[in-house]
């Protein structure tokens, strides 16, 4: 591993403790680096708040060292005015004359902007250091901007025969497949993600709350498809607990601050109509929680970027299959308890 690898791998470590409220800005980290020792670091913690390298600068006590420093940062120094002020700006008044970049940023304002201010102001920059983990850091951000649809992650729990629920329930609640550990693992998924989304059937068979109550964090929006406008008014997706998005047919307008209606066209290409009413809403990441049919079809469109599948130890004999989901070597396969949780990825 190389000096400058050494350096952004930190920087991507950093930014990871941002992930979940940084939305809709990306995860970034920072370190300055001056004789192979670090004396500042810094990671982007929340929207409106100040950028990576900000924290970073701020963090050096010695300012003077900066004019013989080096300023490593994962994504690409903005250039432009948002809710602060471009780091490009400050990095230049502090004098930094060599900045490492993980990776460009694709968004519009800055896709390379930051970069060429820092050269025309006589900076060395050199780009391109663990490029490809600097992406996979951001795949969210990268994907919203790149693809203008949110990033699709699949989850789902089976039995060891292959079934994802009973035919039918005593009540209106849920079947547990997976076990506790594997359930609150998925509630701090919540809190990484901007939304959970649910079909018709699970939301009347389950009357689910989509919340992170065994994990502390923000409560993901909620996105709900029901073509009619079957569920209750009473039921759980219904209250003002988080942002909560009703995919109709039926144009319906919206009663409260936290619900909104969406109509789209429920032909076979529903999945695009929804990626896109999540674009409009600025959600960057989705979990697609089910049931079988609604996940069934972002496979069958090859519309989706991650898979997580819990699968337990016991067995129903009879009951709804889980989507059919062959042929797919998995990323990683982690233990959960009994359970066991395989990561797919799609690289199509």
């Amino acid at each position: 591993m190389s000096t400058h690898e050494f350096y952004m791998k930190r920087c991507i470590q950093l930014a990871k403790n941002g992930l979940g409220t940084t939305y809709p800005n990306p995860l970034v980290g920072s370190v300055i680096v001056y004789n192979n020792t670090i004396i500042g670091e810094g990671w982007h913690q929340k929207a409106g708040e100040p950028h990576a390298e900000v924290h970073a600068i701020a963090n050096v006590k010695d300012k003077s060292l900066l004019k013989k420093a080096t300023l490593y940062v994962s994504l690409e120094p903005c250039s432009h005015f948002g809710k602060t002020p471009p780091c490009c700006d400050l990095i230049v008044t502090n004098e930094i004359p060599t900045i490492v970049i993980g990776t460009k940023d694709p968004f519009a304002k800055v896709d390379g902007n930051g970069i060429k201010k820092l050269q025309d102001a006589g900076r060395n920059c050199i780009v391109g250091v663990l490029e490809k983990e600097c992406a996979e850091l951001n795949k969210r951000f990268f994907t919203f901007h790149q693809k203008k649809r949110p990033y699709i992650m699949l989850k789902w729990a089976q039995t060891a025969d292959g079934f994802i629920a009973p035919l039918e329930k005593m009540e209106n609640r849920p079947v547990w497949i997976s076990n506790q550990y594997s359930r609150q693992l998925v509630h701090k998924w919540r809190t990484e993600e901007q939304a959970v989304l649910v079909g018709t059937t699970t939301a009347l068979d389950d009357n689910p709350k989509l919340d992170v109550r065994d994990w502390k964090g923000n409560n993901p929006a909620r996105i709900v498809v029901d073509r009619e406008n079957k569920i209750p008014n009473h039921y759980h997706l219904k209250n003002d607990a988080a942002k909560t998005i009703v995919i109709t047919e039926k144009e319906i307008s919206n009663p409260t601050n936290q619900i909104y209606y969406e109509s789209a066209i429920f032909d076979k290409s529903l999945v695009n109509h929804i990626t896109a009413i999540l674009y409009k809403h600025e959600i960057q990441s989705v979990i697609i929680e089910g049931g079988t049919k609604t996940i069934q079809q972002f496979i069958d469109w090859n519309l989706w970027d991650e898979a997580r599948i819990f699968k337990s130890k016991f067995k129903l004999q009879s009951g709804i299959k889980a989507p059919n989901f062959e042929n797919k070597t998995p990323f990683d396969r982690i233990k959960c308890g009994d359970d066991e949780l395989l990561i797919i990825k799609n690289h199509d």
